[in-house]
């Protein structure tokens, strides 16, 4: 193929009056710059392979403390367990295999609650087998 019928994918520039650098087919050589990147910027672009230097401004995001990421737990579960815990307040719990359970929550983690019950025995109930609980004095009619 010849210079020519190529022309349209070669990038051209506008003609410029007694350049050095032109041939006669119009078209002009021009040097290929590579930015200078430390040994930091390369890292940070992973693979080293970065065409333009970075903004100015990445040196004032790396003095910034990182954001933290948000919270996966509110601990309203939590606060609202020690709610209970305090004012030993009777609660009755409904489990996945549809046994209902009254007591008061003695203590709890994050997988377990001891139920406290008066003339039975103490339990210990995974959470995972809750469906669900309410306190005992609140109307459940519309369960």
């Amino acid at each position: 193929m010849s210079k020519e019928s190529n022309s349209s994918t070669a990038a051209r520039r506008a003609p410029e009056a007694a350049s050095p650098q032109n041939d006669d087919s119009g078209f002009v050589s021009r040097k290929l710059i590579r930015p200078t990147l430390s040994r930091r910027d390369v890292d940070s672009a992973g693979n080293g392979t970065s065409t333009a230097p970075a903004p100015s401004n990445t040196d004032s995001r790396r003095d910034r403390p990182k954001k933290t990421p948000a919270l996966e737990q509110t601990h309203a579960e939590t606060f609202y367990f020690q709610k209970q815990v305090q004012s030993k307040t009777l609660m009755t719990f409904i489990l996945k295999n549809g046994e209902e359970i009254q007591g008061c929550i003695d203590w709890f983690d994050k997988t377990c609650i001891r139920i406290t019950r008066t003339g039975k025995p103490n339990l210990l109930l995974y959470k995972g087998g809750i469906r669900f609980m309410y306190k005992s004095g609140e109307n459940t009619a519309g369960r």
